[in-house]
């Protein structure tokens, strides 16, 4: 906890007023026990009505102003821990943003969608009844004990033996539940991860008719954490149980003894009764702090867990070297690059070189899963090679400031992702300040401008969560014409035109070629069709370049290229 309270500050004028209204509101709850004593003492017994109703009005008014005084508290408490979770969430978000495709993989989206919503909100809970209760219990324990021994004598001996008992029961309660808390919450990530998966793939479990395989799979993972929940909520049930048992055994042995001296005349009437009221609001504060405690190993375990993430150290760091002070311009240099994911057992890319110049189309092709996107993926440091140097711009692509060298950078996944909105505000994605002739420039260099015209709303229609209210193809060419509002320097193309009809793929890149100026062009592809004008090929085999040069070329010099190719083309057209 020590770590989201250091990076995520309380206010503390707010918390000093807070506990100032908690004081006010303690200490007039304890004066309405002393007050109630006199009224039956001084009136009561010696039936004078003034007494009895100048008191009342006196309680009653006390009764009226603690009243006010606890609802301005809770407003406070519940301000300052929603204020808490809201920057708490800020701080989250913001490093999972800044956190390389390593970190992602390491932690996995589930775990961080359940860290950043779930964990959060049960410190902010926990912080909301530290404010209102842990600050207050103590206050009334303390002071009720004052009171009870200037008013109890020798009753209020029951609490040396009630308050230890008191205590040692619910923290053994406490200490078992406890053991439940890290168990549940890994439990809930298992569970949040089958139902990404399931919502994600819901399309290819219903084509492979999956779903009471998929089902058996989510129950199973619920049943292990329901079977756990119920351990830990047994286990927590015990608490109130034994609390009850020693409060209503504290306040008979106190009735009891006050009793005893009351008939022997060492006590009045009025003393037992605001003696007895003193105990149980120890009693009764002892046991709102042993709630409180209750939960706090669930926000203990929920705070490691976002601690966790404030504390990751990104391996992308950033470098200090200004985009001004470039030697060149579009060039992107590959020097002996050696990159293996995280945790796999061997290199993905091995010994990899290659150079592309201004205005050149640099294409990269070969079997499927052989490393082609992970070069793609190391240019904009997404991931950091083991060995060897990828320059941008003649310098280490680790010199530069993560968001400058992206800001150079249009990059277009294998997996096109748009956001929910409308087609001019993904487009702006590319470009924050794009206008209407910028957004129809880019949708025809992409040819999206034929299905977005068509549109009820044209550029201001709506897009679902994920573009699924769009064709694969359509998808592909909005994320292009993302990449080409950005204007930038370098464009990456991961697998980009695979989803396009020949015709639209040709018409694509000669658009492309004739608006990309002296921008450079890696691109991965599939099929040879949407490579053969590139200024340079280079085939990717097991992690390794095992041919470069142009189509003509690499027809005489790659046996493997030219594999490809006549299984694509057809040995006749070759």
């Amino acid at each position: 906890m020590k770590t989201i309270f250091s990076k995520a500050k309380l206010k503390s004028k707010q918390i000093l007023l807070l506990s100032v209204l908690v004081l006010s509101a303690a200490v007039g709850e304890m004066m309405l026990p002393s007050l109630l004593a006199q009224m039956i003492n001084n009136g009561v017994s010696e039936s004078s009505n003034r007494i009895v109703l100048m008191l009342a009005a006196v309680m009653a008014g006390i009764t009226v102003l603690a009243c006010i005084v606890n609802f301005l508290s809770v407003r406070i408490a519940s301000r300052i821990s929603t204020d808490f979770a809201a920057e708490l969430r800020r701080l989250v978000f913001e490093k999972v943003q800044s956190f390389s495709a390593a970190e992602l993989d390491r932690f996995g989206t589930a775990s961080l969608v359940t860290r950043s919503t779930s964990d959060i909100t049960n410190v902010q809970n926990f912080l909301t009844m530290l404010l209102r209760i842990g600050i207050l219990a103590p206050m009334m324990a303390v002071a009720g004990l004052i009171f009870s021994s200037a008013t109890g004598g020798q009753v209020s001996s029951v609490l040396n033996v009630a308050i230890p008992v008191l205590l040692i029961g619910c923290g053994i309660v406490i200490l078992l539940a406890s053991r439940y808390s890290v168990k549940l919450r890994k439990k809930i990530d298992k569970i949040n991860q089958l139902f990404l998966e399931s919502l994600e793939g819901v399309r290819v479990i219903r084509a492979f008719n999956k779903q009471k395989a998929e089902s058996e799979r989510f129950n199973e993972a619920n049943t292990d954490y329901a079977i756990t929940a119920m351990i830990s909520g047994r286990i927590t049930s015990l608490l109130l149980p034994v609390i009850n048992v020693i409060f209503g055994v504290t306040t008979a042995m106190v009735l009891g003894l006050g009793a005893h001296y009351v008939e022997t005349g060492a006590m009045e009437v009025g003393s037992l009764v605001a003696n007895s009221q003193y105990i149980s609001m120890v009693l009764m504060s002892v046991m709102m702090l042993a709630l409180v405690i209750m939960m706090f190993p669930t926000a203990y375990a929920c705070s490691n867990r976002i601690a966790e993430i404030l504390e990751t150290e990104t391996d992308i760091r950033d470098g200090r070297l200004a985009l001004e002070d470039r030697p060149l311009r579009s060039t992107v240099e590959f020097r002996h690059v050696t990159f293996a994911y995280p945790g796999a057992p061997e290199p993905i890319l091995k010994d990899i070189s290659f150079e592309t110049h201004p205005g050149e189309v640099t294409a990269i092709i070969g079997g499927t899963g052989r490393g082609k996107s992970s070069i793609l993926k190391l240019i904009p440091r997404l991931y950091d090679p083991l060995f060897g140097e990828v320059f941008i711009d003649g310098i280490n692509a680790k010199e530069y400031a993560v968001d400058e060298l992206r800001s150079l950078i249009g990059y277009v996944p294998q997996k096109n992702v748009l956001f929910s909105g409308d087609i001019a505000s993904n487009l702006n994605f590319g470009n924050a300040t794009g206008l209407e002739s910028d957004w129809q420039e880019a949708a025809k260099i992409a040819c999206a401008e034929e299905f977005i015209i068509k549109k009820q709303n044209g550029y201001h229609d709506a897009i679902a969560q994920g573009g699924t209210n769009l064709s694969g193809g359509q998808r592909q060419r909005m994320a292009i014409a993302r990449a080409v509002m950005k204007k930038p320097e370098i464009y990456l193309f991961d697998d980009s035109f695979s989803a396009l009809d020949m015709k639209t793929d040709q018409t694509l890149r000669k658009n492309l070629k004739a608006a990309m100026g002296d921008a450079a062009v890696i691109m991965v592809a599939q099929r040879v069709s949407t490579i053969l004008d590139a200024d340079r090929i280079l085939v990717v085999d097991d992690g390794m370049i095992v041919g470069r040069g142009t189509h003509h070329e690499l027809l005489q010099t790659c046996p493997l290229y030219r594999e490809i190719a006549e299984i694509q083309l057809g040995k006749e057209a070759l």
